[in-house]
Order: C-alpha cells, then structure tokens, then sequence
C-alpha cells in the first residue's frame, strides 16, 4: 500500500513540476476501454497479441448445452476485466466449472476460459514507452513471479500467500533488455502496461517461445518493488524515474483525443466484481 502511495504521489508531482493534469492518467490507454462493456476487455486485449504468443480463450455463457466447452483440462476461469487475479480460479474438471457456474450472482461479471500455458515459469513485463516531446528512453524492467507451494499452475497475485517476486534484471544485459522491449512494445500502443508471460526460462522468453496470459492496463503495478533483493533506494530510484516518464508520456496525449469517462465505470466494476466474489465465496 505504501508503495502505491508513493507512486502517486511522485506522479502528481511530475505532473505538477510539467504543469499537467494528473487526472489525464486515466486517459492514457482510453483507445483501449471499452465503452460498450465499461471496462478494459480482456477479449479485446486478447486481439492484439500476435497468435504466436497467443492462448486459446472464450467466453463462458454458463450453459452446457450452448455454450462452447473446453476441450482439455485444466482451465482457468477469470472474470473479463480484474486485477491482482481476482475472481480467478483453475478448473482441473467439467464438475469444477459446473460447481462455479451454480454459483455466480444473477448480475456476475461476464466470465472467460482461458487455456493453461505450457511454461512452467511465470514473467512479469512492465513497460512505459519513452516520450515523444523530449525523446526520453523507455521504462522496462522484468519480474518473475514465484510461488512457494507444490502446485504446478498456482493463481499467483497479491492475494495469495505462497506468491513472491524476483527480479530479472541482474541477468538481462542491456541488449537483451532491447529485445524485451521490441518484442513487446508492438503489442498495442500502451501507455502503460504489464505483460503476465510464462516461459521455461528467461532464455525461453528471449528466444520468443513464450505465451501471454494477460496484460494489464489500467494502474498496473510494478511487481519489481515488491523483490526483496531490491534495495529501499533503488526503489525509490525506480518510482521517482518511472512517474518522471509517465508524465511525459501523459503530456504527449494528443488533444484531439476523445476524452472518456473512465475512472467512475471502472469504480463500479470493481464494486460488481468484489460482490460477486463474496457470493461466490459465502
């Protein structure tokens, strides 16, 4: 929590020092939100990854006889927009998914199936481009995400115990570094973004033999502050040049932009997605 604190804080005053608005930052990927459904779709995020990298995904209508099912188990169910893995689960059996779909609100959020990746580590990719006003350099930096129980494909996030964070950067040099960031920088034009990949290695991920799982767009947080290694100043060092960046990249919003009202929908979708859960869990 205190980290996220410092993050803002150090946001808004980059964007006062630039003399910007920090409530454009919820305008940063809005070519990407949805309207129709008030939220930034995983389907729609889904689109944008080349088929390579890309994992077999649907969306599940709760209905056996009409809806598509999965072909092999284990699945993961997951809501279609969340965030700290909320509301996601693994489905090992048909009678799993049977028991979650009896258990859903009259208004749950619509739910998608997404097939289990084959890597068997899991890397998280955050990533700010540089700014176009003053030709600063990109923010990138790799996490891998652990976890300490025996379960081969756990629901990693925040939320669960057993997770924890290393970070990547020690053994990435600087031109492995770069083919991080092209690789991923051609998926859509974010602002903002942190890639969810699994790959058998970090030498797997370079050689571009991996699968993305998610990515998140809206207030992604930069799992390499969660690292032990990590010392308090180079945390901080990372806060302070990071939000440095993102105001820029803030200040290079076009005008001619639509603005959308995005902060208050996603507010209320979250509000729907933590009653469900409650439901689901009582």
């Amino acid at each position: 929590m205190l980290i996220r604190i410092l993050l803002v804080l150090s946001y808004i005053l980059w964007c006062c020092r630039f003399l910007i608005a920090p409530w454009k930052y919820f305008q940063l990927n809005a070519n990407y939100f949805n309207q129709h459904r008030h939220i930034f779709s995983k389907l729609d995020m889904d689109l944008l990854i080349p088929e390579k990298w890309r994992l077999m995904q649907f969306v599940d209508q709760g209905d056996e006889q009409t809806n598509k099912q999965p072909d092999t188990y284990p699945v993961f169910l997951k809501p279609e927009w969340g965030q700290n893995s909320q509301g996601v689960c693994r489905v090992d059996s048909f009678a799993d998914l049977q028991e979650h779909r009896q258990h859903r609100a009259e208004k749950s959020p619509r739910y998608l199936i997404q097939a289990a990746a084959k890597g068997k580590r899991e890397f998280e990719i955050f990533y700010i481009p540089g700014a176009t006003t003053n030709k600063s350099s990109a923010i990138i930096s790799v996490t891998e995400t652990c976890n300490n129980s025996d379960d081969l494909m756990p629901v990693n996030g925040i939320y669960n115990s057993d997770t924890y964070y290393q970070s990547c950067m020690p053994h990435l040099n600087a031109e492995q570094l770069q083919k991080i960031e092209s690789l991923f920088s051609k998926i859509g034009n974010f602002k903002i973004a942190r890639f969810c990949a699994r790959a058998d290695s970090l030498q797997a991920l370079l050689d571009e033999q991996f699968s993305i799982v998610e990515i998140n767009v809206y207030v992604p947080m930069p799992l390499i502050l969660l690292t032990k290694e990590m010392s308090l100043k180079s945390k901080l060092k990372f806060v302070f040049s990071g939000m440095k960046q993102l105001s820029l990249v803030t200040k290079d919003i076009p005008a001619s932009q639509p603005v959308k009202s995005i902060f208050f929908q996603k507010l209320q979708s979250a509000r729907l997605l933590k009653s469900n859960i409650k439901n689901e869990l009582s």
